[in-house]
């Protein structure tokens, strides 16, 4: 029986490239040999693609490939730009589609969805660039009046914590929203919770979902920003998070519940805030979690009872039954 040709793209052209080169090393190592052909294809950051072969828009020359495994965070990977470039060529996709990768990625639109879903969110509110240029004190006095200190000021669109700052007074917001705008053209300003648990919760599946056992992130410094992520050792992960059932049961239906509010499939990583009086607010979900041996997302789903290689397969499986779907959906009237 001939095995299936999976294709691995990885790398690309964010700030989160190198998060994605780890974790694309440990998803093609993990790949079942005996069962799938794999074919890594990384994206350099200047664009260029390295790798034995590339994929084209043109359906007709990519009829080698079976199923293509996107492990690229951030912008021209977790944002639609890639997802589409694959329907145009046809080929099934381990993930989110155009519309949900574009919308989970993007904070504001995001929580636009989640508002619309009577989710339950943080105070926020969005700045673009031209905004703060043109009038930083009407700004300013605009966040000053709808949220208080602490913040937290984000690109809109950018994971792995990049270009993330807490802001504790006035003094500091400037120099926030100057790192933020380097990212993006608009940056999402989130009141701060205070004495907050931050609890994480796996989703998998397409038509039918299941959660994963939340687990509770312990981040070395104020927030669980990129130095404390990927570089620090006195960063904790608790699996599974001592929250007792009820909380744990709340969480696992608020993460379908945000899954389902972006249109997401295959995969999510759902992160929420977990108050002192144990009230469960949502912070955002991510499309393409890592997949190093430190990420949340593995390790949910291997406390759950889903290895690391079963759960790869389990994703690609996914892709081909979403893939199925859409290939049988009318693309005329006649």
């Amino acid at each position: 029986m001939s095995k299936m040709k999976v294709a691995v793209i990885y790398g690309g052209r964010s700030g989160e490239h190198e998060v994605s080169l780890v974790s694309a090393r440990y998803v093609v190592e993990a790949l079942n040999k005996e069962k799938y052909e794999v074919i890594p294809i990384k994206i350099n950051k200047d664009g260029s693609w390295d790798g034995p072969i590339q994929i084209y828009p043109d359906p007709t020359r990519n009829s080698g490939l079976d199923v293509v495994f996107p492990v690229l965070h951030g912008p021209y990977g977790e944002d639609g730009t890639i997802q589409g470039l694959l329907d145009m060529a046809g080929l099934p996709y381990v993930g989110a589609g155009v519309a949900a990768s574009a919308a989970a990625l993007d904070k504001a639109l995001m929580r636009s969805l989640f508002k619309e879903a009577g989710l339950p969110l943080l105070p926020w509110e969005v700045v673009y660039r031209y905004e703060w240029e043109r009038d930083t004190q009407a700004v300013v006095e605009r966040l000053e009046a709808s949220l208080t200190y602490p913040l937290f000021v984000k690109p809109a669109n950018l994971g792995s914590s990049v270009g993330i700052s807490k802001v504790k007074e006035r003094s500091e917001l400037a120099q926030a929203m100057e790192i933020a705008l380097e990212y993006d053209r608009k940056a999402v300003v989130e009141q701060g919770a205070v004495g907050v648990r931050e609890i994480e919760c796996g989703v998998l599946g397409y038509n039918d979902l299941q959660a994963s056992v939340p687990g509770e992130v312990v981040p070395a410094h104020e927030f669980y920003d990129y130095e404390a992520k990927y570089h620090s050792e006195d960063s904790r992960l608790i699996i599974p998070a001592p929250i007792g059932p009820e909380l744990t049961e709340r969480i696992q239906e608020l993460a379908m519940r945000a899954f389902r509010a972006v249109d997401c499939s295959g995969m999510g990583r759902v992160d929420f805030f977990l108050t002192q009086q144990n009230e469960i607010l949502v912070n955002e979900i991510n499309t393409t979690p890592g997949f190093t041996p430190i990420s949340m997302y593995p390790k949910l789903w291997e406390s759950s009872g889903l290895p690391y290689s079963e759960l790869l397969d389990r994703l690609i499986e996914l892709a081909l039954k979403r893939h199925k779907e859409r290939q049988n959906l009318r693309i005329s009237p006649f």
